[in-house]
């Protein structure tokens, strides 16, 4: 996970970008790594593991943005990745979606 934020951190257009971790119930201390390690991302915590779809709903329903990407903690993106799907995103009229 460290590696996957690290790399979110590192995007050219990290003023536009929330960080928001749904953590499902895990016992390795991660959220208390990321308020030590991280303290700009947003951790929610749940008391159970609700499972990777409903995880992401909670993630989903408190951010900000227009646009929301979901990763999982091993991805790791290039510096222009987001901007690059920004800027597609944008340009495109009907774009519900993009993988």
């Amino acid at each position: 996970m460290k590696n996957c934020i690290r790399s979110i951190l590192s995007s050219d257009i990290i003023d536009k970008v929330e960080i928001i971790v749904v953590d499902n119930n895990s016992s390795d201390g991660s959220c208390e790594m990321l308020q030590e390690d991280f303290p700009q991302v947003t951790c929610l915590a749940n008391a159970e593991n609700v499972g990777f779809s409903r995880a992401n709903n909670k993630g989903v329903a408190v951010a900000k943005g227009n646009y929301v990407l979901i990763l999982n903690p091993d991805t790791v993106v290039s510096e222009t990745t987001l901007s690059e799907m920004l800027h597609f995103s944008e340009s495109q009229a009907h774009c519900g979606a993009a993988g």
